[in-house]
């Protein structure tokens, strides 16, 4: 079957066409955190100083995720249920786990780079999906695999115009962020479809929160003192609400439940349409300024990611997910 049956198949299934579209939906929220969490970082600059990057930003993904913890409790009855369950907390201690590394890592390097460029590097899960789907199913690499990891690299390389070859710290830490995020839709996959979605969500949330404040008491010892400031500074609380609210409660819980209905290199494709939202954001807020090569990078980055989805055999598709 060719590429464009594949295609009208895929969406001929009720289920996999509400699953996209969510998904897509959810990729236009996950553009607009890039610029939330920059805002917030940039309202935290003295802040920053006084108390250490680490503290902050672990209290910061810590809130966030308390809040959307908060929110499931309260219009899920079956959320509260999940704390009864060893297998959900199992469950919820490895995609935890994974997101806690993701996110903390992410806001640590966003301190150095700027929005859209971020979203650009993180949106590299696209390919390590691919990658470790075949890994973990144990099929050969194939060389589009490594066709796409090279224009991925090159896009994100090249966002910031040439000779831009040689990353910073904040870069390198951004694309180690993008590979947690793969393995966490990876084994999203395999979770929910055994495991209540809903249920996986809330032990999840649990796990970071908990994880992210341990992190923030471990890092500093003048807390009492930090989380006043922070809350109390002009310009974070909203965007810290939108990141509980719109990036953690609306968009992972519809990823528990809506991505296991597709495969997750599929998946994947479908997020990568993050990064041309957050940069889209980032020229509309002036945070990013406008140059060719924006366009160049984001489209040589996506076609990479493109070829990994566009060249994968029906029969691996269609294969029963790792």
């Amino acid at each position: 079957m060719g590429e464009g049956g594949k295609l009208t198949a895929s969406l001929s299934n009720p289920t996999r066409r509400t699953a996209s579209l969510v998904l897509l939906s959810v990729t236009l929220v996950w553009g607009a955190t890039f610029i939330w969490m920059k805002q917030a970082l940039n309202a935290l600059e003295s802040e920053l100083e006084l108390y250490g990057t680490v503290p902050i930003v672990a209290f910061l993904v810590g809130a966030r995720f308390f809040i959307a913890m908060v929110l499931l409790l309260t219009f899920f009855s079956n959320a509260r249920s999940a704390v009864k369950e060893k297998e959900l907390w199992r469950g919820g201690v490895l995609l935890g786990g994974l997101m806690l590394v993701g996110f903390v890592t992410q806001m640590v390097a966003l301190e150095e780079i700027n929005p859209s460029t971020s979203a650009f590097l993180t949106s590299l899960y696209v390919v390590m999906t691919a990658m470790l789907s075949v890994r973990m199913t144990q099929h050969p690499p194939r060389a589009t695999l490594y066709w796409g990891v090279f224009l991925a690299t090159f896009g994100a390389g090249f966002i910031g115009g040439p000779p831009h070859l040689s990353w910073g710290w904040g870069e390198v830490v951004t694309v180690i962020s993008a590979f947690f995020f793969a393995l966490h839709i990876v084994f999203t996959q395999t979770l929910t479809k055994r495991l209540d979605p809903v249920g996986l969500s809330l032990t999840s949330f649990v796990v970071v929160s908990a994880g992210a404040w341990a992190i923030m008491l471990a890092a500093s010892g003048e807390i009492w003192l930090m989380i006043p400031a922070v809350l109390t500074t002009k310009g974070v609380l909203l965007p810290l609400v939108l990141l509980g609210v719109g990036g953690s409660f609306f968009c992972l819980l519809a990823l528990n439940m809506f991505q296991r209905h597709m495969h997750p290199v599929q998946a994947a494709i479908i997020y990568a349409f993050e990064p041309v939202w957050a940069t889209v954001y980032g020229l509309s807020l002036g945070l990013v300024p406008w140059t060719w090569w924006i366009l160049v990078g984001g489209s040589v980055l996506l076609c990479g990611n493109l070829l990994v989805e566009l060249t994968t055999p029906q029969d691996e598709a269609t294969k029963e997910n790792p």
